[in-house]
């Protein structure tokens, strides 16, 4: 069954919820949606506390190690952590609570190509059981059907490598779970990306969690129905709790609970 996952977005060392495609374009301000005056303890005991474990804390950019840790510190085991994880910094983020790492543009070379050698380096220090591999992606389409190039440097640079079975596949092997942003649709609370997560709902080797688009709770029945329970839904902009007006957080844990 679809589990509800959440999340702690930060940026510039508040927690926000930001429009992901706008992150880094042209060096200006990306568009938010929200900035938190609580800080990322405040959300990671309040996951702790709903039983609500596999969010992820995500740092867009420099100036928020200070927040992130503290999120990992206030729930041991219960959170991943990513953005800017490098083989070394990977053992000091497992040691402080986190109970992952998630790999991202370190999985790529300076050409955007996919490095297996980098793969490995971090593999090195975390092992495939504690990594969880970021494919976060924008929408690519061929004349004859949809595509997903994965896209790293915050969702701007597009990288060799496209969400496909085979990729998943060719992966599965070096990770515990998947994390994959649809970046065209996160933030703007305007419906999921319905095919993606079609297909990613086939692959059934590792958990996949799915983020971008959600507006409502009954987004999490449509990510159940299309992927057979097998894709998990991470819901942002939209929670009461991030300033949204679509879905209540108390609804989202009892969709859990049931």
């Amino acid at each position: 069954m679809t589990r509800f996952r959440p999340c702690i977005d930060l940026h510039e060392g508040k927690v926000k919820q930001i429009v992901g495609g706008t992150l880094g374009q042209d060096g200006g301000t990306p568009t938010e949606n929200f900035v938190s005056d609580r800080n990322a303890a405040w959300f990671a005991e309040l996951y702790r506390k709903n039983e609500l474990p596999g969010g992820h804390v995500i740092m867009l950019g420099p100036g928020n190690e200070e927040e992130a840790l503290a999120a990992v510190s206030a729930w041991p085991g219960g959170l991943q952590v990513g953005g800017g994880i490098r083989p070394e910094n990977a053992a000091r983020w497992l040691e402080a609570g986190a109970s992952h790492i998630i790999a991202t543009s370190w999985l790529f070379d300076g050409k955007a190509q996919f490095s297996r050698k980098n793969l490995d380096s971090l593999l090195a220090k975390c092992g495939p059981e504690r990594l969880v591999i970021d494919l976060s992606c924008r929408r690519n389409d061929s004349e004859d059907s949809p595509r997903w190039t994965v896209a790293m440097n915050k969702w701007q640079t597009p990288t060799n490598l496209e969400v496909t079975l085979e990729t998943l596949a060719n992966l599965a092997d070096s990770c515990a779970e998947f994390l994959i942003h649809a970046a065209d649709v996160e933030g703007l609370q305007r419906g999921i990306d319905e095919e993606l997560v079609e297909l990613l709902g086939v692959f059934e080797e590792r958990p996949i969690t799915y983020a971008g688009g959600a507006s409502s709770i009954d987004d999490l029945e449509t990510v159940d129905r299309l992927s057979g329970g097998q894709v998990d839904l991470t819901i942002g902009s939209a929670l009461d709790i991030f300033g949204g007006n679509g879905v209540r957080f108390d609804d989202c844990v009892a969709y859990n609970r049931r």
